[in-house]
């Protein structure tokens, strides 16, 4: 099973709201997941990311891969750099 850490999306119309989930790659994005790993509030000035490294530090290490959005987001955050990405 291929794991993704990336965005699933809630919120009304034109007012987005994003989990970061854990979530099998073949699932829908709006899906089923395993696990959430943080939120991401676009709407709010500036943006606001709430990562639990806990969470992301243990999907990481059991080989989940980032979309790059969130690769985005987690060197914003300071979990990642990116040149750790490229």
């Amino acid at each position: 099973m291929a794991v993704k850490i990336r965005l699933q999306r809630h919120g009304s119309k034109k007012r987005p709201f994003y989990r970061l989930v854990a979530a099998d790659s073949r699932s829908p994005r709006d899906g089923r997941y395993l696990e959430i790993v943080g939120t991401y509030d676009p709407t709010l000035e500036p943006a606001a990311v709430r990562i639990d490294e806990e969470k992301a530090k243990k999907w990481l290490s059991e080989g989940a891969q980032l979309t790059d959005t969130v690769k985005n987001l987690f060197a914003k955050a300071g979990l990642t750099s990116n040149k750790e990405n490229k």
